[in-house]
């Protein structure tokens, strides 16, 4: 078991008003699995990936990496673990723009203290993993949406992370770049990459291998959601 989520509840101050996002949330994803998580806006599912990403904290709950309790972990020792076991994709790519798209990839091993013959190897593979090896001196201002979105997922993969989360990683591309990238993604999961993906699109959900639906703070599989749309 690569993640577990048990009874998470995530909760905002606001004034004196306590806002519930994430209401009694478990989650198992295995090792090598492709999860959509699928929702609306305002539904808690960027909540759901931040705390997953270890970038946020529940207010409540039970979190477990690869069988390490997440939330007995320092702040350090939260970096650490984003660095080395997880890989994040966004909408907006994040790319820095001067820099070169081998420049973006090689940043994560900066990080890690890699030297730089390796670090340039490492990046470069990870380029060609996404089918960008002619693009590795290129500006993000001369490439296309979609292929930004590549050095992004190079970037991600770079540290051979265990999970890989990408969070409405098609918001920002036009359809057929979109289904490029999907095509992408699933090579990856074939290759052994385990994803959670989150996003507001069915079609793009579809993609995976099992959609979890996130409806106001709460999950739900097709099955109970039909039961709930029932009543």
């Amino acid at each position: 078991m690569i993640l577990e989520l048990n009874h998470i509840y995530k909760d905002y101050q606001q004034d004196k008003l306590v806002v519930p996002v994430l209401k009694d949330v478990s989650l198992q994803v295995e090792d090598g699995e492709y999860v959509a998580i699928m929702g609306p806006s305002g539904s808690g599912k960027t909540t759901l990936m931040n705390i997953i990403g270890c970038l946020d904290l529940p207010t409540k709950g039970e979190f477990l990496l690869e069988e390490e309790d997440v939330l007995k972990k320092k702040d350090r020792e939260l970096s650490d673990l984003r660095l080395q076991k997880i890989g994040f994709v966004f909408q907006s790519f994040h790319l820095l723009p001067r820099q070169t798209a081998l420049e973006n990839v090689m940043l994560p091993l900066s990080y890690a203290g890699i030297q730089k013959k390796e670090r340039v190897q490492m990046a470069t593979t990870a380029l060609e993993r996404v089918g960008l090896a002619e693009r590795v001196t290129f500006k993000p201002t001369q490439l296309s949406g979609g292929q930004k979105q590549r050095v992004a997922i190079a970037r991600a993969l770079v540290n051979n992370p265990k999970l890989l989360l990408a969070d409405e990683p098609t918001g920002a591309l036009d359809s057929k770049s979109g289904e490029q990238l999907m095509e992408l993604f699933q090579k990856l999961n074939e290759e052994g990459v385990t994803i959670v993906m989150i996003t507001h699109d069915a079609k793009i959900a579809s993609n995976a291998k099992r959609v979890i639906r996130i409806i106001d703070g709460e999950l739900y599989t097709d099955n109970e959601e039909a039961e709930v749309s029932d009543v």
